[in-house]
């Protein structure tokens, strides 16, 4: 009887965490969260040239979501930048430059990070560009390999790392061996966003380049 009782545990405890999986994670976090706000620490890596260290810089700011199609990023640190998406153009604006780049979101998009945590409307859009598996969980966080399928993409992967099914970290890695790790702090999931964080109007005097 004793020996019964450990097997039916250890069986359950084998449920229990093949259903914590990264996958899992995602197809719940699109099908379930539907807006969010978090503040973000991006850092950028450069592959080492010539025996050199590799370089590093980091930013900082906060990202807000609407789903299907609406999102911002806005950098706060070192130089003021915001990408906002309002479902038909996404925007680039440059403080510094006063130059804001507008690019129709629908060619924009496509196999990119923001289409995985912010644009897709559920797993099946995302798994028409990306191929999706699970990867080894890592420093406590369940892991998602995101592959483009465009032979053209400017991305050689993405990862993404969820905490207790929040999301938490997204690492990608670019056609040039560059590495991006944006991790993610107060996220609040289907949090109440006013509509106008996701319209932009080019500032006065701003030099607008269309694309």
């Amino acid at each position: 009887m004793k020996n019964r009782l450990i097997a039916i545990i250890l069986l359950a405890a084998c449920a229990v965490s093949a259903g914590a999986t990264g996958l899992n994670d995602l197809e719940n976090f699109v099908k379930t969260v539907k807006t969010g706000h978090a503040d973000f620490t991006q850092v950028v890596t450069s592959p080492a040239k010539d025996g050199q260290v590799p370089r590093a810089k980091t930013s900082s700011g906060t990202f807000e979501f609407s789903r299907p199609s609406r999102f911002r990023f806005v950098y706060k640190k070192p130089f003021e930048q915001s990408i906002v998406a309002d479902g038909q153009t996404l925007w680039l604006y440059d403080v510094d430059l006063n130059q804001v780049t507008a690019r129709k979101q629908a060619q924009a998009l496509g196999s990119t990070p923001a289409a995985l945590i912010a644009a897709a409307p559920d797993l099946r859009a995302l798994q028409a560009d990306f191929t999706l598996t699970d990867a080894p969980d890592q420093d406590g966080l369940q892991w998602v390999l995101a592959t483009p399928k465009a032979k053209d993409s400017s991305l050689q992967s993405v990862r993404v790392g969820f905490k207790d099914g929040a999301l938490a970290v997204l690492e990608m890695l670019d056609s040039f061996g560059q590495k991006s790790t944006m991790r993610f702090s107060a996220f609040q999931a289907n949090a109440p966003l006013d509509a106008a964080h996701f319209q932009f109007k080019p500032p006065q005097g701003a030099d607008v380049i269309r694309q």
